[in-house]
């Protein structure tokens, strides 16, 4: 368990540090990331989700047991000793991978809002762009003015 628990925190945390920085892998962790949260995705990912919720919390739970046979006891057993310090790096890599879950979802939403924000300002600035040229037209040539320019008389 306490291999998969380090493989999955591994990779959640390059998953991480490949949202943070923009590059090509960045959009295309976006793109998958996208169509994991369509459809029945975000359900597949709710329900893992739970279920190492309450897999966190039977292990906090059997570690809080372990713990409070050590404090009864006068002498403490090896056994107990490996049993305390595997269920603690259990928990705490559950809990880290929670953590790490909950933080690659909202980056992730930070980075499609980006996304959509830029563009939304990219398509502002064309549409300000082509109204203030359509404004400049229409000024400087109306149709009651002659072509000829006025000539200046020296005196």
């Amino acid at each position: 368990m306490t291999q998969f628990l380090f493989g999955l925190v591994f990779m959640e945390m390059a998953l991480t540090v490949v949202l943070l920085f923009g590059s090509p892998l960045r959009t295309l962790l976006m793109l998958g990331l996208d169509r994991l949260k369509r459809g029945q995705g975000q359900l597949i990912a709710g329900t893992v989700a739970t279920t190492m919720v309450v897999v966190f919390s039977a292990t906090v739970y059997n570690l809080l047991g372990v713990q409070r046979r050590l404090t009864d006891a006068t002498m403490i057993s090896p056994t107990d000793q490996i049993l305390l310090a595997n269920s603690l790096l259990e928990a705490s890599l559950m809990g880290f991978s929670l953590f790490l879950g909950i933080l690659i979802d909202r980056l992730h939403y930070y980075a499609s809002e980006l996304y959509r924000l830029r563009n939304h300002l990219e398509e502002t600035k064309s549409k300000q762009r082509d109204y203030l040229e359509m404004q400049g037209i229409g000024s400087s040539k109306t149709p009651h003015q002659s072509t000829k320019e006025p000539t200046l008389k020296k005196t």
